[in-house]
This record gives structure tokens, sequence and C-alpha cells, in this order.
């Protein structure tokens, strides 16, 4: 069995003043995915008015997940809305309401239940800007968990990434840090186009460091722009939302046992997908494997891997890509196969490996 160490370092420079000062404490210098969330909406409820929450138990309950706790109190029910259970007809609501210059947040129990709504997403809001030749905006933010969860069974286990990020109009993002979610998420919110977050269920609770400059109320991650979140020179790993932490786990463990250097970037964002980065990386390691949760066909890396064959990079590799993904099954109940389903370290780490034998 394949021992993988921490992946990070205890602790942040002390917050001089603000108001999450006892948060920071509290946490360690680390906040969790979830308050970073509650930190983008409150933020952004407290800059713009036209900015306001809207689904299923969002309100009184504080959001299924605790995403939306304590905003009904600070913003009151005109602002932070319950629905009834009808994805449907408050994502219509919440399309309409945008077409008249308001900036909702729609947020789904699941992003499988997104697809009550599937209509209003990709035809309403996703097209009428260029159907009415750009005089008609829709700047509405839809977010909830997405991916694999832990034993929810098959219908809640969907990644949608490469199935949004396959519609032009819509936009996609996917955060895996605490850092990713507040800034991914604000720029969401002000971006004039209908925005897709998705955020992955187990994530929620992880925290992660943020820097004084993440913690502050203007720290916005612009749309499209990929992260290198570990350097190196052997190889490069692609990869987005949780399955970053896994392909992190995988270079520390290539580093340590074979001495291979693996350069971990974080997409961060589907479509516009920050292709150029992921291109110079390439050009410097010769090598490329791509991770995710989600089904193998047509999937985020089989569009990487379209790209890098479409263009001079291709002569740069020194080996075939591998693409590492979910089982192409739909997501097992057990505990037992679900985690056969998703890629783990260790398929990443063999994945690397086999690269080298060829």
């Amino acid at each position: 069995m394949i021992q993988f160490g921490s992946l990070f370092q205890n602790g942040i420079q002390q917050i001089a003043k603000g108001r999450y000062i006892s948060v920071c404490k509290s946490l360690h210098n680390k906040i969790t995915v979830r308050k970073a969330l509650n930190m983008a909406i409150d933020e952004e409820m407290e800059r713009d008015s036209k900015v306001f929450l809207m689904g299923e138990e969002v309100a009184f309950s504080g959001g299924t997940y605790g995403v939306s706790k304590g905003l009904l109190e600070k913003y009151g029910d005109k602002r932070v809305i319950d629905t009834p259970i009808s994805e449907i007809g408050y994502t219509g609501i919440g399309s309409g309401a945008a077409f008249y210059g308001l900036r909702p947040i729609i947020e789904f129990m699941t992003m499988n239940f997104a697809l009550q709504a599937i209509d209003h997403i990709v035809n309403s809001s996703g097209k009428t800007f260029y159907m009415s030749g750009g005089k008609i905006a829709n700047p509405i933010v839809f977010r909830g968990p997405n991916g694999a969860a832990a034993g929810v069974g098959a219908q809640h286990s969907q990644c949608f990434a490469a199935w949004y990020s396959h519609v032009p109009c819509l936009k996609v993002v996917v955060p895996w840090s605490a850092e990713d979610a507040k800034g991914l998420l604000k720029a969401a919110i002000r971006d004039p186009d209908p925005v897709i977050v998705l955020e992955d269920e187990i994530l929620y609770g992880e925290s992660f460091p943020m820097s004084a400059h993440a913690l502050a109320n203007d720290f916005v991650i612009p749309i499209g722009q990929a992260k290198v979140e570990r350097t190196g020179d052997h190889v490069t790993i692609a990869t987005y939302g949780k399955a970053v932490g896994t392909a992190l786990k995988a270079a520390e463990e290539l580093a340590l046992s074979s001495g291979i250097s693996a350069e971990v970037i974080n997409l961060r964002t589907i479509r516009p997908l920050d292709f150029e980065t992921v291109a110079e990386s390439v050009a410097k390691t010769n090598r490329l494997v791509t991770v995710e949760q989600g089904w193998p066909q047509s999937g985020v890396g089989s569009e990487i891997c379209a790209r890098i064959v479409e263009s001079p990079l291709f002569d740069y590799l020194d080996s075939p890509v591998i693409r590492v993904t979910g089982a192409d099954v739909p997501m097992p109940y057990t505990k037992e196969l679900e985690k056969h389903a998703i890629p783990q370290p260790e398929d990443v780490f063999l994945a690397v490996k086999k690269l080298f034998e060829h």
C-alpha cells in the first residue's frame, strides 16, 4: 500500500484585522470550503443589492450543506428565499429575474437535480444573449454539489463538468480549495453571463490555508485562469475539483519513491479552458496525464487530448497522453465499489510510471 504524507503545512500569517480573525484562530489559520463559499455570497450580497440567493432550504435551515448559514438573518427573506421542491420553477424565476438586471444565485441541493431545470439553464439563460443580438444579458449563477459523494448512489454522484462545458454561452468553474471556492464564486456572481459553479460535496468540510489577500473582500479569481499547484519538470498532471488533491498526493509519492517531478495544474475553469497554461507545462515536461472523476467518454481529459493532437504541442510529447478517469459505469452504491469507481492516488501514480516505462 502506498503511503501518502500530509500535503499542507499548518498555518498562514495571522490576519491583522477584519471579521475573520476569530474564524482563522479556531481553524488554526485554515478555512473550510463551506465557509469560503458563505463568505463569497455574503460579501457579494453586501456589495451589490441586486444579488440574491434562492433554492431549497437555503434560508431557515442555512442550506442543506450549511453554505448559506446566517444569511437570512442578515439580509432577510426578500434576498434569501426558500423555494418549493421545483427546480424547473425556481430556476425559471431566477432566469427571468436576471433578464431584468438582478443577479440571482440559484442553489441546487445537488447538481443532479439541476437536470429538472436543464431547459432554463441551457436555453433560457445560456442562449438568450446570443439570440437577442447582445441586447438581453442573463447574469445568473447556478451552483451546488457535483460529482461523487459518499454512499448516495448513481443518481446523486455524476460529474457535470464535461456536460455543461459542451454548451456555448455557459461558463463552468470547479473549485478545489477554499481560495478557489471564494474567488471563483465571487467572479461568477459578478460575471455578466450565466456561470455554472460545480462544488464537491465531500470538500465542503475540508479546511485549506487562506492568505490575507484571499480573505479580503476584493479577492476574485478570474474565470478562465488555471493555477499551477505544484511545479515539476518530468510530467504534467492536469486536473480539477477534488481530483486535484488526488493528483497532489500522487505527485508527492512520485517524488519520494521514484524521483519523478510532477507538475500539477488545477484547471479551476473548464469553460473557457486555460489551455495555454497546460501547453506551457507540457512543452516543458513532454508528458501529460489528465485526472478527473467524471466518465471517460467525451470528458474534460478528452478535450485536452484533442487540443494537443490538433496543435504543434503534439510534437513535444515523448509518450502518449494517459487519461485517469472515473469508471465507465453508473456510480455503485457500496463503499468498496465506489472507491474503485473514482480515481485514487495509486491510479495516478501508476499512470505516471507507465509513461516512463513507455
